[in-house]
């Protein structure tokens, strides 16, 4: 995956009987509309059922997840973003999104990739575990208040040394990236408001890839990662399954 940016959106909806509607946007209009620009690499969306919120563990803020959605973009980043806005604001010139009412946006922000990291069952390199087929991933979301600490570093050392190193080993992982936070979105004609003022670095973000049954695997994988380092705070652990078309809505 050769991307220096990624985009991340939690969502949650303030009706469920939306999902299926929701759903059929964005798998049907929405997702593929974006995919079809050159400036995007790739990109993946996740929902959560109730048996995965009630797994969910962090800030209340983020407990109600329905979905989670990601992009990769190409390089230059900057040219792959701008028409990824300018389709935004066409979306809305025909009257198909991505201004829905029910929605909440509790999350929408730009990454960097740090790191990615495949099980050797997986046999593919880490740039290819966002094309490969899973069942669902795993998503850990982390705060630092200080960012650039020598606690912070620490954390970073110990995901990266340690905490990685013991999710690979469980079965039904493929794989897993690591992303820190580099700005929240702002559209250039949309009203999308800033949904966090957080520096560079501030939050971190854990993508576990799984080819198993996100629920089956998730107690497993909260056991490997242990308690986070006092350096940082959890917004949010979830599992969350893969979207099957028509299945799921």
């Amino acid at each position: 995956m050769q991307s220096d940016l990624a985009f991340f959106s939690l969502i949650e909806l303030a009706d469920p009987s939306l999902r299926g509607e929701y759903n059929r946007w964005h798998q049907l209009d929405h997702r593929p509309e974006n995919l079809a620009l050159p400036g995007v690499a790739w990109g993946d969306r996740w929902q959560a059922d109730d048996a995965h919120k009630a797994l969910a563990r962090g800030d209340s803020a983020f407990a109600g997840t329905d979905f989670v959605a990601m992009y990769w973009f190409r390089p230059p980043a900057d040219e792959a973003v701008a028409e990824w806005d300018a389709l935004g604001e066409t979306s809305f010139q025909w009257g198909r999104g991505p201004l829905i009412p029910g929605v909440r946006r509790s999350m929408l922000a730009f990454f960097r990739p740090v790191k990615g990291y495949a099980a050797p069952r997986a046999l593919v390199a880490p740039d290819v575990l966002p094309y490969r087929p899973h069942r669902g991933v795993h998503v850990t979301v982390t705060r630092f208040a200080e960012p650039h600490s020598s606690e912070a570093h620490d954390a970073h050392r110990y995901e990266d040394r340690e905490v990685i190193p013991k999710i690979l080993g469980v079965d039904g992982v493929a794989g897993a990236w690591t992303f820190s936070f580099s700005h929240a979105q702002t559209h250039r004609t949309l009203p999308f408001s800033p949904t966090t003022d957080d520096g560079p670095g501030s939050i971190r973000i854990r993508l576990v890839y799984l080819e198993d049954d996100p629920l089956a695997v998730a107690p497993q994988l909260v056991e490997a990662a242990g308690e986070p380092r006092s350096a940082a705070e959890t917004l949010l652990t979830v599992p969350l399954k893969t979207i099957i078309p028509w299945q799921d809505w």
